[in-house]
């Protein structure tokens, strides 16, 4: 029986013929555990999509980037990054608070590739990890459930030009963001941000 496909799958997979592709696929590709060669993909990317569902249900999907190997391999059913400074919102850190079953989407765009992780997440704020990472305000752990590769023939080819400057640097000062500096935010900006000097 399979865990990955529901009836939605099923009859999609019936109404096109790829039933037993999709099953042998399951049975050959998906693993619950990350071996050497995912843990080296995984750890050169420097983004990935996280995607959580909030308590209306409706699924959220954000972009996380950091350094190369900001997302790091624990061991092979552990994966961490760290939450930066964002816009105070804290949709998606708040929503696998709530509902910890995530996804994450690991892409190469240089060698069109890319990794799909689902797994439980658990946000963890005083972390050992955390004073490895500049500026993280909670380190997310995730132990992993499944683990497959994607087709990457639709993945278009792009090029890094270059790095954020906003992802946090030992030794280096993060800037302000331009958004933080507005007016309609002056007042409400938390207490200790720095753009509260910037005006």
């Amino acid at each position: 029986m399979s865990h990955l496909y529901h009836s939605g799958s099923r009859a999609l997979q019936d109404r096109f013929d790829t039933r037993r592709l999709a099953d042998r696929l399951e049975e050959r590709i998906v693993v619950d555990s990350i071996d050497d060669e995912d843990k080296a993909f995984i750890e050169a990317r420097d983004m990935f999509f996280l995607a959580t569902v909030d308590q209306r249900g409706f699924p959220s999907c954000s972009y996380k980037g950091g350094e190369p190997g900001f997302v790091r391999v624990l061991d092979g059913r552990t994966v961490a990054f760290p939450n930066y400074d964002g816009n105070g919102m804290y949709l998606s850190m708040g929503n696998l608070d709530a509902h910890p079953k995530i996804g994450m989407l690991f892409i190469d765009w240089d060698a069109p590739s890319r990794l799909r992780l689902h797994g439980e997440a658990a946000i963890s704020h005083d972390d050992p990890l955390k004073t490895e990472y500049q500026e993280a305000q909670f380190i997310v752990r995730v132990t992993v459930s499944e683990v497959f590769p994607n087709c990457p023939r639709y993945i278009h080819r792009q090029a890094l030009s270059e790095r954020s400057p906003f992802v946090p640097k030992l030794g280096v000062t993060t800037p302000v963001p331009d958004w933080k500096t507005r007016e309609f935010v002056a007042d409400v900006l938390p207490v200790g941000d720095r753009a509260n000097d910037s005006g």
